[in-house]
């Protein structure tokens, strides 16, 4: 049952997470948080969906790790750091991520999207807190190991630090709880081009490694994140609530606005990294279809996110046989996941 949305955080002195609301209280004992990791490259939705997480009292932030994607990977660090000083939790530990896809080269950034600095040209001063030595993958490694089945990763970015992981570890994606991974079009329009989606498209061969490790994974892609927006209608009533960051994401969500009116003809924004927690934390909120999901990874289609839905019994191999189905997600409660993050920014 999801946790009445008008309650009160606090700690007792047994290192009890205490939920109040009303004349009842939910009782949520840190041992028995559910252990998250956010591999990320904040970017405007990106930072919506990491303070939703922090605010969520059955999650423990393990970390975040960082990769390229929306701004180059040193500066999805500092914005990481800052997130994590913003929501008040300035000890998570941040671990830095590959700067470029697994074959190498400069990647592309997406800063006339999420602004130079990521944020929305806001400029935050720079973080107190500093980075850690071990690398994104090594940090992924040693968490999942340390807690075998726990621990649940939220790739909000391209998958080079997981693909990393695997490569590393051959037990990793037997080890990880899941991944829900905000990527891919599945029958839709991308938003590179039509064929990809940004986060595919920046490492198309990490993702294909990802999707085929076995890991127990739930992608989320551009066919159910484009239909869940805020409206300016939505835009004004965050800025004018009480919640507890509404006017700072008020601040970067201007940037963002104004790009999608450019771009889609948008009045507001679309909330891709913001759903896919949601599909994290209310998976009854969607359905699924489950299958092979394998990468084109050259060519016009680089990037090209392909399911085997099972509609046909293949005769011999193909690139799709032997490898082990994820659920891709299918269609949306739009109005109920839109009501459920608004209730969270909105919260005081």
């Amino acid at each position: 049952m999801p946790l009445n949305m008008d309650c009160e955080l606090k700690k007792d002195s047994h290192d009890e997470i205490v939920v109040n609301g009303g004349s009842h209280g939910v009782f949520v004992s840190s041992a028995n948080r559910n252990k998250l990791i956010i591999d990320t490259d904040p970017g405007i939705d990106d930072s919506i969906a990491i303070l939703m997480a922090f605010q969520n009292p059955e999650y423990e932030i393990l970390g975040l790790t960082t990769v390229f994607g929306n701004l180059h990977t040193k500066d999805a660090t500092r914005n990481a750091l800052l997130l994590c000083e913003i929501a008040g939790n300035p000890g998570v530990p941040v671990a830095e991520g590959s700067p470029e896809p697994l074959k190498g080269g400069r990647p592309s950034v997406a800063d006339f999207v999420h602004g130079s600095d990521g944020m929305g040209h806001i400029y935050l001063p720079h973080p107190k807190t500093k980075k850690l030595d071990n690398t994104a993958s090594e940090f992924l490694v040693e968490k999942v190991s340390e807690y075998p089945g726990e621990v649940s990763v939220l790739a909000l970015g391209p998958l080079t630090n997981l693909a990393l992981a695997i490569k590393r570890d051959s037990s990793f994606a037997s080890k990880v709880k899941n991944i829900v991974v905000l990527g891919g079009s599945f029958f839709a329009l991308g938003n590179v081009n039509p064929a990809a989606e940004a986060n595919i498209y920046g490492d198309p061969e990490a993702a294909d490694i990802v999707f085929t490790s076995g890991a127990n994974i739930i992608v989320v892609g551009l066919n159910i994140t484009t239909q869940v927006k805020m409206t300016d209608e939505d835009l004004l009533e965050l800025k004018q609530s009480k919640g507890k960051h509404a006017q700072l994401l008020s601040e970067m969500c201007e940037f963002y606005r104004n790009w999608h009116v450019k771009s889609d003809g948008v009045y507001g924004i679309f909330l891709h990294d913001p759903v896919s927690f949601v599909a994290l934390v209310r998976p009854d909120l969607f359905t699924y279809k489950k299958g092979v999901v394998r990468v084109e990874t050259q060519g016009i289609c680089k990037g090209l996110t392909l399911l085997d839905q099972g509609l046909k019994k293949w005769i011999g191999s193909n690139p799709w046989t032997g490898y082990s189905p994820i659920s891709v997600a299918w269609t949306v409660n739009v109005d109920e996941v839109l009501d459920y993050i608004k209730q969270q920014l909105m919260k005081p």
